[in-house]
């Protein structure tokens, strides 16, 4: 059974749904920006951040404990 529009009733789809993507299902989604990404960090600033959670944790449980 054949359809001839992709959002026509019996494919699945909600009333009025429409697709934003602008790529094939084959392709991959397009790179976007991230300005902040642990992965961009150098071993030092992850290592610094590291500490920086831990010790804000630990001070969650020290005050936990009083």
């Amino acid at each position: 059974m054949a359809h001839s529009h992709p959002n026509s009733p019996g494919h699945g789809h909600a009333p009025g749904h429409a697709h934003a993507h602008s790529h094939g299902p084959a392709t991959p989604h397009p790179a976007q920006a991230a300005p902040r990404s642990i992965l961009r960090m150098t071993v030092v600033s992850r290592i610094g951040a590291a500490l920086v959670v831990t010790a804000a944790l630990w001070a969650v449980v020290w005050l936990a404990m009083r």
